[in-house]
């Protein structure tokens, strides 16, 4: 989020500093899985936010040089719930250029599908995967490079009074002033963030070894726990669908 926000003000000809308690960029951000996923998300603003963020992505991979995928998304069905699903989503969302793939078409999109039992699947072309260890490693230095935006390494912002921002030996000054780390926010702000309901938790994906002949697994894979997950696959999206109802009671 502090990268996100580093470029878009910078974007915006604002003269940004970044103050950062580490050594480098670290976080939630190294331990996801690199995936732009604009196909989570239902039509109207959230989907146009994640187009957006999908082509910024793309500009800044081509621009810097980081490693990046157009590989889409392919979603599997293994029972009859899922397949409804799938083929409800290809129908409602049609704008989205979504193929609906028989059994013997999936296999063309990846060869690592398990094919026993498979009723289908559907391919998503909008989405792409990074190496999230690169990219954000990489993106300090094209901000540094594209915009000046300067980065200030291993220094904890300790107290922030308005327009004044404390490190332990430092005093900055700023018009504007974002705080883009929740543990900083719940250690500069504790009473307030005692306050939030919120649940605190970490995410960390598992890393699997080069397979033999640098094989790929293709598209992103996701089964009927993802339909159950992202919100464009929801019920709300689809008011006249007892699909959905079923497959979350099947899945619960």
């Amino acid at each position: 989020m502090g990268l996100a926000t580093a470029r878009a003000l910078a974007t915006r000809k604002y003269d940004v500093k970044v103050i950062e308690r580490s050594d480098r960029a670290v976080g939630a951000s190294i331990r996801n899985f690199g995936m732009i996923w604009p196909v989570g998300q239902p039509d109207g603003q959230l989907y146009e936010r994640a187009l957006l963020s999908s082509n910024i992505w793309k500009a800044i991979c081509r621009e810097a040089k980081i490693w990046h995928d157009d590989i889409g998304s392919l979603h599997v069905a293994y029972n009859k719930y899922e397949w409804d699903v799938l083929c409800e989503l290809a129908e409602v969302y049609r704008h989205r250029q979504y193929r609906l793939l028989l059994p013997d078409s999936v296999g063309q999109y990846s060869l690592v599908i398990v094919k026993q039992n498979l009723l289908g699947g559907l391919y998503s072309p909008h989405e792409m995967i990074v190496d999230p260890r690169g990219a954000i490693s990489s993106i300090p230095s094209y901000l540094q490079e594209k915009y000046g935006v300067e980065f200030l390494w291993g220094k904890a912002v300790t107290e922030i009074s308005y327009p004044s921002v404390f490190t332990a030996d430092q005093e900055f000054q700023a018009d504007e002033i974002y705080v883009c780390s929740g543990a900083d926010f719940e250690t500069l702000y504790p009473s307030f963030y005692s306050e939030i309901e919120v649940t605190k938790c970490k995410l960390q994906m598992m890393r699997m070894a080069a397979q033999p002949g640098n094989e790929r697994i293709g598209p992103a894979l996701c089964g009927g726990l993802s339909l159950v997950h992202y919100k464009s696959f929801g019920p709300l999206n689809f008011p006249r669908s007892k699909n959905f109802l079923k497959m979350n009671i099947l899945i619960i």
